[in-house]
């Protein structure tokens, strides 16, 4: 029996890297999605590599310093071209968007590395998660990472909980998904996927 681990098989080491597994499982080349919090870029980047030349990735953050980090990773990456960066929120999102999307990936709280009062709140991720399944198109998916623990998470998560809690069985699919082992503030994962 060998120690060594596949290099083809992913470690699911928090809610991010599950993020990753579901959003390289349902984007495809050529595909329209969202990044509706691009932060540092690396859920950006992910996105420009799956849509490949012919597909379309629209990244929103709030701050400057995002969309700076953002850019300059894709910019790097040779991969610009295939994404549109909006300093906006991501209520807006539907407001930039001329055709429907098959992903739309939330990463909330703060930046990493950013100011730690610049937090997404309930209102305005409301707002975008009810705009997201409006433009998602059936089959897509929705995922959302939510970070527990920090000022002013708790009233997101609550109303983030609701709201998934809240959508028609009939019409959406909705998974809750968290690191069994870890803390009970740990990250954890929301996917909801449009049936119809």
């Amino acid at each position: 029996m060998t120690s060594e681990r596949n290099p083809d098989i992913p470690m699911l080491r928090g809610p991010v890297a599950l993020s990753h597994l579901f959003i390289r499982r349902f984007t495809r080349a050529g595909d329209r999605v969202v990044d509706a919090t691009c932060g540092n870029g690396n859920d950006t980047l992910l996105l420009a590599e799956l849509v490949g030349p012919g597909g379309r990735v629209w990244a929103f953050d709030i701050q400057q310093q995002a969309i700076v980090r953002t850019s300059a990773r894709l910019s790097e990456a040779g991969l610009d071209d295939r994404v549109e960066t909006v300093m906006s929120g991501h209520e807006a999102m539907a407001d930039h968007l001329a055709e429907p999307v098959s992903l739309i990936v939330f990463n909330l709280g703060y930046l990493p590395g950013g100011l730690r009062n610049v937090i997404t709140r309930p209102e305005t991720t409301l707002a975008g998660l009810t705009r997201s399944i409006e433009i998602i198109k059936p089959g897509g998916i929705l995922v959302v990472t939510l970070y527990p623990g920090h000022d002013g998470a708790d009233a997101e998560q609550r109303a983030v909980e609701d709201w998934v809690t809240g959508l028609d069985q009939r019409s959406f699919h909705a998974w809750r998904m968290g690191q069994s082992n870890n803390k009970p503030a740990a990250p954890y994962l929301l996917l909801v996927q449009k049936a119809v």
